[in-house]
């Protein structure tokens, strides 16, 4: 099972370029950074991330208020977890639609 990510700045209308993400696992009370990315110009981390993922539970984590403070906008969120379940054998992409004091996500395609 594989893992995509990428940032869109819906404030600005844009790909968020330069956000940090880590890729964890959740095991319990246990967590295990598994890869550390920071999106290209289009607002992507390489795919896959994180190589071969076995099922479980996992979490992406967007360093979101780095990215708004080099962008010289004001921001409620520092960061961002996006906890999500693999259980499928099959490609998993999860977006994250960013603006200063909201943000939104999915399971992608």
């Amino acid at each position: 099972m594989t893992l995509s990510t990428h940032v869109l700045d819906v404030a600005r209308g844009v790909p968020a370029a330069g956000v940090g993400v880590t890729l964890v696992q959740v095991v319990g009370a246990m967590r295990v950074d598994l890869a550390s990315g920071t999106t290209d110009g289009d607002g992507r981390i390489a795919g896959p991330f994180g190589g071969d993922l076995q099922p479980g539970e996992y979490e992406l984590v967007f360093k979101a208020g780095a990215y708004l403070k080099a962008t010289g906008t004001p921001s409620f969120y520092d960061e961002i977890p996006v906890r999500f379940i693999i259980a499928e054998s099959r490609h998993y992409h999860v977006p994250l639609l960013l603006a200063p004091w909201g943000y939104s996500t999915y399971r992608g395609s």
